[in-house]
């Protein structure tokens, strides 16, 4: 089947933050404000995307919709297989057995179960930095203390881990357990096999145990390869707690759902022990055939037809930022969907705040993200996940407008 993905969706009035949370009063501070007059909103904020999903996906839940009857229920052998053949397919993966998997309402929500077996609030957590958002709000207000090992830009513009730093942070501040992010949101590397065995080589020696978050692991451009955290060493295997979804690949988040991966059993029995323990922590009949309909050959032809349109939006957004905007550094995303603009040396040129800069670009329609939610003061992130011509016209309104007004 063939996909499109250039014909813009309207949103709008359909359960999308994206764009109905615009100039609203509930995401004040942080969603963008609406435009001026003449200017339609560009959504590049919120990290999901404007393309509409699988037919598979869709054909998935009506079919369990014409059923008459939503009673409880546990996850059919359907789900674990579905899980099972796109682990194998798409990331390479051969020992996942179904005993190995748990279910999340959300990758965040399993992060938090993972730190309460392996820290007590109050302890301190290792963190590379720029940092998701949705990892400070959730290790912060459930009691723990986050670290910071800034990643570096190397002399080819390319983030690397600090394994030195990171060493050092650990024991001066005895930290027990890291989380890490592979691809990194929001500065979009996609870490190489031997730099995770680096990485794990300092958690071993340390004896830190490792919460992941591959959620973004679907989503590689420009033929990156994806090496998940646990296959590197036996070591890794068994002490790191892994966590999936496939809501940023298929554009589910509203449906909620997510899974673990976690090969160690006593960890895994604790992990689900605790996310058991809490009520709400149950999964949705629709996510559960939602899921089954992503993870087919169906949603697998989908994400091939959809992955070369996202590398031509990261190439042209690369190459126009590199070229056009003197004072902006970026990086060629890698994995994800997110590219991360580190906007300081434009800022000091034109005597400007980084607020001012957001409020700019946010009344020409160019709907972007505040980097100080990302602990980047002088960064912007950018959301490429519609349709080309509309990263086009994001891109003209930036020089336009923004940074060459």
């Amino acid at each position: 089947m063939k996909y499109d993905f250039e014909t813009v969706i309207d949103r709008r009035g359909h359960d999308a933050i994206a764009v109905d949370a615009v100039g609203g009063s509930q995401f004040r501070g942080v969603a963008p404000s609406k435009p001026k007059e003449g200017f339609d909103e560009i959504p590049m904020w919120v990290a999901d995307m404007n393309f509409p999903t699988a037919r598979s996906i869709q054909d998935a839940i009506i079919r369990r919709a014409e059923h008459p009857a939503f009673g409880y229920f546990v996850p059919s052998d359907e789900y674990y297989d579905a899980i099972l053949y796109w682990h194998k397919l798409r990331k390479g993966v051969t020992d996942l057995s179904r005993e190995d998997i748990g279910y999340e309402n959300g990758v965040l929500g399993g992060v938090v179960s993972a730190l309460k077996i392996f820290a007590s609030p109050g302890d301190n957590v290792l963190l590379h930095s720029p940092t998701y958002m949705g990892f400070t709000s959730s290790v912060t207000n459930n009691g723990f203390h986050i670290v910071h090992s800034p990643l570096k830009i190397d002399s080819n513009g390319v983030w690397r881990m600090d394994y030195e730093d990171m060493d050092r942070k650990i024991r001066e501040n005895h930290i027990h357990v890291a989380i890490f992010c592979n691809p990194h949101n929001p500065c979009g590397r996609t870490w190489s096999r031997q730099e995770i065995l680096d990485a794990m080589d300092v958690y071993e020696k340390n004896n830190v145990w490792v919460i992941v978050d591959e959620i973004w692991s679907d989503l590689l451009m420009n033929g990156h390869v994806y090496t998940p955290v646990s296959s590197v060493s036996e070591w890794a295997k068994y002490h790191t707690v892994n966590f999936y979804a496939p809501s940023k690949t298929f554009n589910l988040a509203g449906l909620i759902g997510s899974y673990s991966v976690i090969y160690n059993k006593p960890v895994r029995e604790r992990v689900q022990g605790i996310s058991a323990k809490l009520v709400y922590n149950n999964m949705n009949v629709f996510s559960e055939h939602a899921l089954i309909g992503a993870y087919s050959e169906e949603g697998n032809d989908w994400l091939n037809q959809l992955l070369p349109v996202l590398s031509e939006n990261v190439n042209l957004a690369y190459d126009t930022i590199t070229t056009k905007f003197k004072g902006v550094f970026t990086f060629r995303t890698e994995g994800t969907y997110m590219m991360f603009l580190d906007c300081a040396g434009w800022l000091k040129e034109h005597h400007m705040t980084q607020k001012d800069l957001l409020q700019k670009g946010w009344d020409y329609g160019i709907g972007w993200q505040d980097g100080h939610l990302f602990e980047g003061p002088d960064c912007i992130r950018l959301n490429l996940a519609s349709p080309t011509h509309r990263i086009m016209e994001a891109l003209s309104r930036m020089d336009k407008y923004v940074f060459n007004a």
